[in-house]
């Protein structure tokens, strides 16, 4: 019988605020439920506004901890209603002076599994991250959940090949890459990218980016969020680049085996030869 995952993704706009943005990513889930997801993934730091369109110190008001803090405890009670596995991308705080870009999973039954930190950072015109958050320490972790086993990696870092490649050593059947990104910078980068990630690594990738023009600056997230499968087609369509839209799409993840069997890209690996990869 063919290992099906039925899993979900959203591309919202921005409220205006975190309550009515968390009320309506839980209206997403719940439908998503209802149309038989098991796994859904929603965008960076989905609960606030892109904020790091501008370097200002009172945006350090939307971090929390994780997972101890509202929010995640929040979707922690979401992932125990509709029994779905959640990412939660969120703005975290550690302890004073210490932020990350952070993604907390959470299992079908409310069970907090752990969190990845994004580890690339940028600092560039409309995207000024570095004034937030500290680069990831918690390396590539790959979570095994009532879904398969899911790995994150965050925006920016989707234009580095290694991550991507150390989450599918690490086991990862599908990777969610909560994203905000708009026209002017790389849209052309974001129909490539993850589907060559997809090939190059065998696995499912769910792409995910926000909607939209919001408060703090001029960026237009073009959507256009999809899933890609490890042959580097879209399933199902693309998400429109201008409406807020849920995706709910099945996931053959027999295709893995099928295509690593196939194209033998693991075993064929020279990791011996890789050496200067890594030199500084």
């Amino acid at each position: 019988m063919p290992n099906v995952v039925t899993a979900a993704l959203v591309q919202a706009t921005w409220t205006g605020d975190t309550e009515s943005m968390l009320a309506k990513h839980e209206e997403h889930a719940r439908e998503a439920a209802r149309r038989g997801a098991k796994v859904i993934g929603f965008q960076e730091v989905f609960n606030a506004p892109y904020f790091c369109q501008v370097q200002d110190a009172e945006h350090y008001r939307w971090a929390e901890a994780v997972p101890d803090g509202p929010t995640v405890r929040r979707m922690r009670d979401l992932a125990r209603e509709t029994g779905m596995v959640v990412v939660a991308p969120v703005f975290e705080v550690e302890q004073s002076g210490h932020y990350y870009n952070t993604a907390a999973v959470i299992d079908a039954d409310g069970t907090y599994l752990g969190k990845y930190r994004k580890h690339h950072i940028p600092q560039v015109k409309g995207f000024w991250e570095k004034f937030y958050f500290r680069p990831g320490n918690l390396g590539w972790p790959v979570f095994d959940t009532a879904a398969g086993r899911v790995g994150v990696y965050i925006c920016y870092d989707r234009h580095f090949p290694e991550g991507w490649r150390q989450l599918g050593l690490n086991g990862a059947q599908l990777v969610y890459n909560p994203s905000a990104t708009h026209r002017g910078l790389s849209a052309y980068l974001w129909h490539l990218e993850q589907p060559a990630a997809a090939v190059a690594n065998e696995y499912f990738v769910a792409a995910i980016n926000r909607v939209g023009v919001e408060e703090y600056g001029d960026n237009d997230f073009y959507g256009t969020s999809y899933f890609v499968d490890p042959r580097g087609r879209f399933v199902g369509d693309v998400a429109d680049d201008s409406t807020e839209e849920l995706v709910v799409r099945d996931l053959d993840f027999d295709l893995i085996d099928e295509v690593r069997q196939q194209w033998a890209f693991y075993r064929d690996r020279r990791p011996d030869a890789y050496e200067g990869l890594v030199r500084p």
